[in-house]
């Protein structure tokens, strides 16, 4: 694996942010559509330059809307994924933002701690592997009282930086 500057043969994606890079694994073999979606979007560029719009210390932060508002999308919905390995267990988790069953699209979060009431109802599709204070920075930024940060937080540029090992 001299060559894969990360030790997991999954993918990663890295998010160059506002404040610093994120890494993060994904999980293909538990939530293959949800990760073929990702990576559909990260390929054509949707994330770059997106805001992190919701942040809520100790639970999470939120990105994945071009719009901004929090109800933006790509046009399309996809299926959840739920898998008994992949839970809301710990902080880094990344999960797909939904309005309600099978309504996910582009928008994500990643959790800042332990959050199992979202089992079952967020599909999770990856982990932090690199950055988590990064997102912990993001987490506890100002914010006005619809938890949107008082200062823009975006995305800059998301990119595939490991595909995964065949």
């Amino acid at each position: 694996m001299a060559d894969r500057p990360y030790k997991t043969d999954n993918p990663v994606v890295e998010i160059e942010s506002t404040l610093g890079k994120i890494a993060v694994e994904l999980y293909p073999q538990e939530a293959p559509d949800t990760v073929a979606n990702f990576l559909k979007l990260v390929e054509k560029g949707y994330y770059n330059g997106v805001l992190f719009h919701r942040v809520i210390p100790g639970f999470m932060v939120q990105t994945g809307d071009p719009t901004g508002t929090g109800r933006g999308g790509p046009g399309w919905t996809i299926l959840d994924e739920f898998h008994p390995k992949r839970r809301h267990n710990k902080a880094g988790m990344l999960s797909m933002a939904n309005a309600g069953p099978d309504t996910g699209g582009s928008q994500f979060f990643i959790t800042l701690g332990a959050t199992p009431h979202l089992d079952d109802r967020h599909a999770v599709f990856g982990c932090v592997i690199e950055g988590q204070d990064i997102v912990v920075k993001i987490g506890g930024a100002p914010r006005d009282g619809s938890d949107r940060p008082k200062s823009p937080l975006k995305m800059e540029k998301v990119t595939l930086a490991q595909p995964l090992k065949k």
